[in-house]
């Protein structure tokens, strides 16, 4: 004789909920999204590179929002010719390990041939609109990706994640598409062009640390080093080509970092003992002004400086 055994009620099934996305998680899953639909809606684009923090973050999530796949798109930096110099090696140090291409437009050349003038002040980054627009055109982008932060300064706030361009490159506020659930406008007409935000909604501190938890490499001027520098216009300004000091600007050497990095003449470092990513979360915890405002002179040129360069074409 069988026996047979009742089956013991195990009550409703529920599928496993997975945990919440912590929201490191979230804006690098948003960033990928962008970069991904950019591929998928627009036949050639190009991701701005200048061996910058945002920059670095942004490369590195489109490289994991391809992989294994190669990334599906060039680089380009608008080389003011004043660089610091351990950015550039950095540059040329990541396209080299991970087999990239990057076009270089180089500011120098257009001063060189004329098509520039260099401006009293020494400060070359005004001058980068024209020959990121030559660039532009010549490899026939319709979409450019940039490391904006709607945190970083007041006319960036304004910006779109798809900001459409006209055919000089310009930003017009009121032709810019409302951008709900996620859902972007790539259309545009022949000659104009997109300009891509994928890191719009992260902060400065979000970027420290999303650095420190995929532990990526930086350029070595982010941490507190010692340098000499000269006081002018409230910030500390490294000497170099392109022609600080000046008379009654004296050098000192002073232990300093870097919070944003861009053309020496316009780019303060600040006083810090900040030598890890960790000590540099805590400080910038503590912070209450924005690295622009914090090191960026070409923003102190006007209350409307970086508006003014955007409907010019620069970024």
């Amino acid at each position: 004789m069988t026996v047979v055994t009742p089956a013991v009620p195990t009550g409703p099934r529920h599928t496993p909920v997975p945990p919440p996305m912590t929201h490191l998680e979230a804006l690098e899953a948003e960033a990928a999204h962008i970069f991904r639909e950019v591929a998928g809606e627009f036949d050639r684009s190009t991701l701005l590179f200048s061996g910058g923090k945002d920059s670095i973050v942004m490369l590195h999530v489109a490289l994991k929002a391809f992989a294994p796949a190669p990334l599906p798109f060039s680089l380009l930096h608008v080389d003011t010719g004043h660089n610091f110099p351990e950015v550039i090696a950095y540059r040329d140090h990541v396209v080299e390990r991970y087999g990239l291409h990057l076009d270089v437009a180089s500011v120098q050349a257009y001063i060189d041939d004329g098509r520039l003038r260099e401006r009293p002040d020494g400060t070359r980054n005004p001058l980068q609109t024209v020959p990121l627009l030559d660039a532009v055109r010549a490899g026939r982008f319709g979409a450019v990706f940039g490391g904006g932060r709607r945190d970083e300064e007041k006319a960036r706030a304004k910006e779109r994640v798809f900001s459409l361009r006209d055919g000089f490159g310009g930003w017009d506020p009121r032709r810019q598409r409302p951008e709900l659930w996620q859902l972007y406008n790539g259309h545009h007409q022949p000659g104009e062009h997109v300009r891509v935000f994928p890191l719009s909604n992260w902060t400065e501190l979000d970027v420290w640390q999303y650095i420190e938890r995929e532990e990526i490499e930086l350029p070595e001027i982010y941490f507190a080093h010692r340098r000499q520098v000269f006081r002018r216009d409230g910030m500390w300004l490294a000497s170099g080509a392109w022609g600080g000091p000046r008379d009654g600007e004296s050098l000192c050497e002073r232990r300093v970092r870097y919070r944003t990095v861009g053309d020496m003449s316009c780019t303060g470092a600040i006083d810090s003992s900040a030598s890890t990513v960790g000590a540099v979360i805590t400080e910038l915890a503590a912070s209450r002004v924005t690295e622009r405002g914090a090191s960026r002179a070409d923003d102190r040129l006007s209350e409307a400086a970086m508006e003014d360069r955007k409907r010019e074409g620069y970024f």
